[in-house]
């Protein structure tokens, strides 16, 4: 989480160092999964920003420290299953573009960095 806060810092210019930054994970669970990393950065932009994320928008994206959305694992697997969960959303890593073979039901919103995730889900 403090390296996330950092890359928000740096790349994103929102100043958290005075802020009290709290992350729960539903049921305890233990992350060790990267793709989780976008949509823990946009849920801290959206509250520091006061600016709600959609509600029918999945967030999926391992975040690098230059603040670049890298490319995940089983991109089309994870579509799909949004797609059966209801949303009607996803911002996913610009560099799965190429790895998608299906067409899908979701608005796909491609970006390459932590800036464009929060232009494009928040507005800002």
């Amino acid at each position: 989480m403090a390296l996330l806060i950092a890359v928000l810092e740096k790349k994103a210019g929102l100043m958290l160092g005075s802020q009290d930054v709290y992350l729960n994970v539903a049921g305890g669970l233990k992350i060790n999964e990267p793709s989780i990393d976008l949509g823990i950065i946009m849920a801290t932009a959206s509250s520091f920003k006061n600016r709600p994320i959609p509600k029918d928008m999945v967030i999926i994206g391992e975040v690098g420290l230059t603040g670049e959305v890298r490319r995940i694992n089983l991109i089309e697997k994870r579509l799909k299953e949004a797609e059966r969960l209801g949303f009607k959303s996803c911002i996913i890593p610009e560099s799965n573009k190429k790895d998608l073979k299906d067409n899908y039901k979701l608005d796909i919103i491609y970006v390459k960095n932590v800036n464009e995730a929060i232009k494009k889900a928040l507005g800002s």
